[in-house]
């Protein structure tokens, strides 16, 4: 992933956001379509957020259908997850 070293984002937020971002991916984002409008990831990006958000390393004990990946402001239910991964999917399909 390129997040860490973005020449975009070290320019617009400085190392330090760069590097933060690079640690906890998630950071930044409120939810799984925040990923999603995201103009600075690319498609492999943006799927390599979201899987780490559908992880069950992200699930809430013992609420298995939550999901909170660190640098998130709360949990998301894993299904509006796996919505924001299908509707990647169908854009590379018909965007690609």
């Amino acid at each position: 992933m390129r997040l860490a070293t973005s020449e975009h984002l070290i320019r617009e937020q400085g190392l330090a956001a760069a590097l933060e971002r690079w640690l906890r991916p998630a950071v930044g984002y409120n939810h799984p379509r925040d990923v999603l409008k995201d103009p600075d990831l690319d498609a492999d990006e943006k799927r390599a957020v979201l899987s780490s958000w559908a992880s069950d390393a992200s699930a809430v004990q013992d609420q298995p259908a939550m999901r909170w990946l660190l640098g998130t402001p709360e949990p998301v239910p894993f299904r509006e997850v796996r919505d924001a991964l299908e509707r990647l999917d169908w854009a590379q399909r018909f965007e690609g």
